[in-house]
């Protein structure tokens, strides 16, 4: 047997920081610097040892790998979309990294029945809108930022990145000629929206903070010169922009954590001017879509103006403080948002930790039918709306699925009430739903709350089994159930899948989320420790086969608890990890810090706040004690959380760790806060990640080897 290999030791280097009195040694802020030589080649040292230190997983992870290639339709091709005279769809090939965008001709102004194509047959009038490959081709990475069609269908407009760093070059093609028009606009955020004269696009750039900021407006032909349209001076706030189904506006939202501002212009005037919709008020978070009732045009708002689940009113375009409300607020459900169409309104919200989605028929007369919510056969179903790109069509497409059915697409006739199910996502090889087990489960919080659990698992397995427990719980994001041809890798070697549906989340509605931010951030953290207790005291599972995975704003959750409870874990993934958020909230400079300070704190000018998060900040709260195996991933060109966050916590935690357990860092040297590009890669990073979490999750070694 070889002998263990040594880690890199990173170098000590005092930097003083000083806050309210405090003041923080910091030994290897040196590592920020990334155009230093010294700072490459430790975190090149760092992959090299977790090449050396993980070598004994390769078996596993081809068989992961090759497990997932081969449940997976390689060349297939997805439902339909009807936009215009075209029919729209992507396509993926075997061997291709990437997709391939691609349209055909409708056979009539009445054909609204998706067409169903063979993959491997030719199909009439295709035409290839965008090859994904062809644009990444010579590149270590590739992310497609938009793809867009003009109304008439004449025109492509799409945006790439080529580094990882999210700035987007916008280029438009003339689709009946397959040829790219000279014009190209670099250095922008992702995404791109027509106007409906056909040649005039809004895009959004970003400041030095990679904040969105700047809503421009450039029409083809102009030289690369663009008009600014609104720029947001208010640090705390970002921007987006897009048009409404009916093609009647354009609509730029500006808003920051917790508070909303619309402007809104007419579509069709290259040079509308933009009106506020609602001035913005501290505290005031609104959203707004266009409709039409009872033949006047009304705006639909969602707002939590003393609704802290939110209510929906509408109002006449032309004074929308006139309000009637539609949807009174509950305590029991959080309204998320409302899409209108020609002769229906689709309402989505949450009830029971789970989102669902209603139909509101529109009457001739202005006035509304009963809704009517749509329900799936599993009580751990996932729904909302599919592709519905058209104002005035008479199927809505909606999507369902859960963790052990397969997404399946749905076209409703809205006349009929009729459901067809046009696809179900085909899982290759021995599949049966049947073989396993999706349920809900309760833990209780210190202070009594109670925390959903999401847990799947083989219905053969004996208990208690190794177990895989992930968490985000930020931003009032959601972890919903959903499907994973990978996850099946984990689930049929015996491992339990679980989500803790933390504090700071928005499974529970909107409180949920304000009990887990700003000074409450600790209820998340404690949370999630809750829930492992719970799994462990429940027979469900053993401290040393039960293993934690979180990124981003999951990755500081994942650096927390290693503080707080190592004990209860065998080993922790955490990816893209923000584990020295203090420091990077003190940093004005930086992104993830003054949009943030809505999230976290403001810990610049409040004592209090910079107290708290140093008492929770993972990197500064390391100390010598028995962690369990840690495995941190980041990407060098990330520009969310920085590589620096997880570079140094895995340098504080070596220093510290007495246990003899394995801390890995691996960096991807050309990728950003998504990870590395190509689904082939990714698949291999799955079967990395897979293979290391089943290894640590081995109570015979308990993830030491």
């Amino acid at each position: 047997m070889s002998e263990p290999v040594a880690p890199p030791i990173a170098k000590r280097v005092e930097t003083r920081r000083e806050h309210h009195g405090d003041v923080f040694i910091d030994p290897y802020e040196w590592l920020r610097d990334k155009d230093n030589p010294e700072v490459i080649a430790y975190l090149e040292a760092e992959n090299d040892y977790v090449d050396q230190a993980t070598a004994h997983l390769e078996p596993l992870r081809q068989k992961i790998f090759d497990e997932i290639k081969a449940r997976t339709k390689e060349t297939d091709l997805s439902v339909p979309t009807r936009r215009g005279y075209w029919w729209y769809y992507s396509r993926t090939f075997e061997g291709k990294q990437y997709g391939v965008h691609c349209r055909c001709p409708i056979t009539g102004p009445d054909d609204w029945n998706p067409p169903k194509f063979d993959e491997d047959t030719e199909i009439p009038g295709e035409q290839v809108l965008l090859d994904e490959n062809v644009e990444a081709d010579g590149h270590n990475f590739f992310a497609l930022g938009a793809a867009s069609v003009s109304l008439d269908g004449n025109l492509l407009a799409y945006s790439v990145d080529v580094v990882g760093d999210e700035r987007y070059t916008l280029r438009f093609r003339d689709l009946r000629t397959a040829e790219n028009y000279p014009d190209e606009i670099t250095g922008i955020g992702a995404g791109v929206t027509w106007a409906a004269d056909n040649r005039t696009v809004y895009y959004i750039t970003v400041d030095e903070a990679w904040r969105p900021d700047t809503v421009w407006r450039y029409r083809l032909g102009g030289q690369n010169e663009s008009e600014q349209v609104y720029h947001e001076p208010d640090e705390r706030f970002w921007l987006a922009v897009g048009r409404t189904r009916s093609d009647a506006y354009i609509f730029i939202a500006a808003g920051s954590s917790i508070t909303s501002e619309v402007r809104y212009a007419d579509s069709t005037d290259p040079q509308a001017q933009f009106t506020v919709v609602l001035p913005r008020r501290d505290g005031v978070e609104y959203s707004v879509e266009h409709a039409i009732v009872g033949g006047q045009d009304r705006f639909l708002i969602l707002h939590n103006d003393g609704a802290v689940n939110f209510t929906l009113v509408e109002a006449p375009v032309e004074d929308p403080t006139r309000q009637r409300t539609l949807i009174a607020h509950r305590d029991d459900v959080r309204l998320d948002g409302v899409d209108a169409f020609a002769r229906h309104l689709v309402v989505s919200y949450r009830r029971e930790g789970l989102p669902r989605i209603q139909l509101w028929p529109i009457k001739s007369d202005g006035s509304y039918d009963e809704p009517e919510e749509l329900t799936f056969d599993s009580e751990l179903m996932s729904a909302g709306l599919g592709a519905n790109p058209n104002w005035d069509s008479p199927k809505l497409r909606i999507g369902a699925g859960s963790f052990i059915t397969p997404v399946r697409i749905y076209d409703l006739d809205l006349v009929t009430g009729e459901r067809t199910l046009l696809r179900e996502q085909p899982v290759l090889g021995d599949y049966r739903r049947e073989d396993y087990v999706e349920r809900r489960d309760w833990a209780f919080a210190d202070d009594g709350a109670r925390i959903p659990i999401s847990i799947v698992h083989r219905a053969d397995i004996e208990f208690p089994a190794p177990a895989l427990i992930y968490g985000y719980g930020a931003y009032e994001m959601c972890e919903d159930p959903r499907f994973s041809i990978a996850r099946l890798s984990l689930l049929d070697r015996g491992m339990v899948f679980v989500i803790a549906h933390v504090r700071g989340g928005g499974e529970m509605g909107r409180l949920w989320y304000e009990h887990g931010k700003l000074l409450e951030k600790k209820n998340t953290f404690t949370d999630f420790i809750a829930v492992a207790r719970h799994l462990v005291d429940s027979g469900l599972t053993r401290p040393q086969q039960l293993v934690a995975m979180g990124g981003s704003a999951g990755g500081l959750l994942m650096g927390a608890v290693a503080n707080m409870a190592p004990e209860l874990f065998a080993g922790i993934l955490a990816q893209v990890p923000f584990v020295d958020p203090l420091t990077t909230i003190l940093d004005p400079s930086l992104p993830l810090t003054v949009t943030e300070w809505d999230e976290w704190g403001n810990p610049l000018a409040d004592s209090e706040v910079y107290a708290y998060m140093k008492s929770y900040s993972p990197y500064e709260n390391v100390s010598t004690k028995p962690y369990p195996a840690i495995l941190a991933m980041t990407s060098l060109n990330d520009t969310r959380v920085y590589y620096v966050e997880p570079a140094k916590w895995v340098a504080a935690l070596r220093h510290a760790n007495n246990t003899g357990k394995p801390v890995l860092l691996k960096t991807q040297m050309h990728a950003g806060h998504g990870g590395i590009s190509g689904r082939y890669e990714r698949w291999k990073e799955i079967a990395f990640q897979y293979a290391w979490l089943l290894d640590a999750a081995d109570g015979d070694n308990g993830g030491s080897s």
